[in-house]
This record gives C-alpha cells, structure tokens and sequence, in this order.
C-alpha cells in the first residue's frame, strides 16, 4: 500500500489502514486479500471485497485493490490475478466482479477490458459516513 497509493494519488493513512486490513483479515465474510509472487517474492496484491447487489442477482465484489511493483510489469501478472480471482468467485458465491480505475491509468484499462471487464456509463460517487481518524 505505500508504493500503491501515492502511485495511484491517494492519501495514505497507515493506522486506518491497518485497521481496515486487520479487519478483512479476521473476518472473511468481507471479503479476500491475496498476495502476488513471483520468483519466491511477493510483489503486489489483490483484494477482494463483497457486497450485495439487486442488479447483480446477490453477492457481487468489487476488486479493491491491485497492485503489481513497477518493475514487475508487463509479465501478465495482474492479468493472472484477476485470472484467479474470476476462477475463484463461483466458490464464493460471486456473481458479478467491479472494479474502479482511475481515468489517467489507460494501461489499466487495457488490461481490464482485454479481461472482460466492460464500461458503464455511470459514475463512481463516494460519501465517507464514518471515517477512521
């Protein structure tokens, strides 16, 4: 997360963060966090968090995070990633995947569609009820 979120222009807020991973950690009603090796390595994450939704038919999730270390690039590991979080969310009871990308992160966006990720003409809007300070 310190490499990912000034990377992506998100403020970094280490004791909430903790808070929050902690959280999903101990409960796995809300969701999974994976790590990403290679070469005996772990350089980056992914993580999954559910919901529920009535357009989506139930349980949906949203990729929250993922993240591969510059350097490691380009070797199709995100691709694998979102391979094996797809050919795990049956088991979870997944019916739909979300994800959010920022607007100036096309080489992101190629790899979501390129996945089968489609766009919507919608709006991401976010309104904090309760913040961790």
């Amino acid at each position: 997360m310190r490499a990912y979120y000034p990377e992506d222009h998100l403020q970094l807020d280490e004791s909430a963060a903790r808070s929050a991973v902690e959280q999903l950690v101990g409960d796995e009603k809300l969701g999974r966090i994976w790590l990403i090796r290679y070469d005996g390595r772990t350089v980056g994450y992914v993580v999954l968090a559910f919901g529920f939704s009535l357009e989506f038919h139930g349980r949906d999730a949203f990729v929250d995070e993922l993240y591969v270390e510059p350097a490691y690039r380009g070797r199709g590991l995100g691709k694998a990633a979102l391979r094996f979080v797809e050919a795990v969310a049956p088991a979870l009871g997944i019916t739909a995947l979300h994800l959010e990308v920022e607007r100036a992160n096309t080489r992101a966006q190629t790899l979501y569609r390129r996945t089968g990720y489609e766009d919507h003409d919608r709006y991401l809007m976010t309104k904090w009820i309760r913040r961790n300070e």
